[in-house]
């Protein structure tokens, strides 16, 4: 088992930027592949960022390509996600999901989720 906690959410106005973090606790957290997903209003939670059990190897879906970086230290057990040049579409509760396999970034190749954080972004 591993608990996972998102914080550093909040309101900013577009073109802001915003640094979310996810904490774990429980089992050896560099065993875990750990991505970011959101869920906006009405929509389905959908695939953001996501990194190697390393960092080294990180994936992004286009449309935060260039905006969003995600990163990690194990030592600390934690994941981040920068995010910067913030859009009005990027509002959504934001959840950080560990994986043990190696399988595709969707729900439910997913093994363990937050409970997420809220960002929204002013026009």
């Amino acid at each position: 088992q591993v608990q996972l906690v998102e914080s550093g959410g909040g309101l900013v106005q577009a073109g802001g930027s915003l640094r979310l973090s996810c904490a774990a606790s429980g089992r050896t957290f560099s065993n875990y592949r750990v991505g970011w997903f959101r869920q906006a209003p009405g929509k389905e939670r959908e695939f953001v960022a996501a990194t190697s059990r390393s960092g080294l190897t990180t994936y992004y879906t286009d449309s935060v390509k260039g905006r969003f970086t995600i990163s990690r230290d194990n030592a600390k057990n934690s994941v981040y996600l920068q995010m910067n040049s913030l859009k009005p579409e990027d509002t959504a509760d934001y959840f950080c999901a560990a994986q043990v396999g190696s399988g595709p970034w969707v729900y439910d190749g997913m093994d363990y989720w937050g409970k997420g954080t809220l960002v929204t972004v002013s026009s």
